[in-house]
């Protein structure tokens, strides 16, 4: 990994405890990480390892029990709820397993509803196509294969322009040859755009094409690995 790129995040000491009834789950046991700027990061590991309660609370969409996140020298541990709806606004793209496409507007549509609020969008046409969905803009999500809606959900989290792109197993519900055209799309947009992008999967073999490889176990790092030689996503089979 190249250090001279700029910091996005910082975590340190990184807690989560779910209370349930008289039991206490701890999700996250004293997590360290960096995500750097374009660097495409996997977090591996099986369920209930504390991927997703991670990358949910470095988008600020759940609060830590304890430690630090800070994103570009900004702590959003300590940031108040209008702060978080901001930084969520502007700067983090969220997809993940399930597209929550509105049914009754078209894929252009569905995207230029993130595009109306946000300060520097891109068109909803450019957005389209940069995942490979150009002949697909009039369509409604009941006319859209799996993939493509999983595309469309793409399009619209990158439309705003996020630096940070947080991915909840986007091919968790696909099949492994749309699943490829999916991470294909994350690839280009992580290339051209130079959107940090961390993806969840408890797929090993996409952490082929990770800069970095943090594999997660019972709420902890277990380890972090380079990958010298990337796999592009078209190399990539399950």
């Amino acid at each position: 990994m190249n250090q001279v790129k700029e910091n996005f995040f910082q975590v340190r000491d990184l807690t989560k405890i779910y209370k349930m009834g008289e039991v206490e789950v701890h999700a996250l046991r004293g997590v360290d990480l960096e995500l750097y700027a374009g660097e495409l990061v996997v977090l591996l590991g099986p369920s209930g390892s504390g991927k997703s309660t991670l990358l949910n609370i470095m988008g600020g969409l759940d609060t830590a029990t304890g430690g630090f996140v800070s994103y570009r020298g900004k702590e959003l541990t300590k940031a108040t709820e209008k702060e978080l709806t901001e930084y969520r606004r502007f700067h983090v793209g969220f997809v993940f397993q399930f597209y929550n496409l509105i049914s009754s507007l078209t894929a252009r549509e569905n995207v230029s509803v993130v595009t109306e609020i946000a300060v520097n969008p891109m068109a909803p046409e450019t957005a389209l196509d940069l995942v490979g969905l150009t002949e697909r803009l009039n369509h409604f999500p009941a006319q859209l294969s799996g993939g493509e809606q999983q595309r469309v959900d793409i399009a619209r989290a990158i439309s705003k322009n996020p630096a940070v792109l947080l991915c909840d197993e986007p091919t968790g519900a696909l099949d492994s040859k749309t699943g490829i055209v999916v991470l294909q799309a994350l690839e280009r947009i992580n290339h051209e755009l130079g959107t940090a992008t961390a993806i969840i999967t408890h797929n090993v073999d996409i952490a082929g094409m990770a800069d970095r490889v943090i594999h997660l176990s019972n709420g902890k790092i277990a380890e972090v690995t380079i990958n010298k030689v990337k796999k592009s996503a078209s190399e990539l089979q399950w």
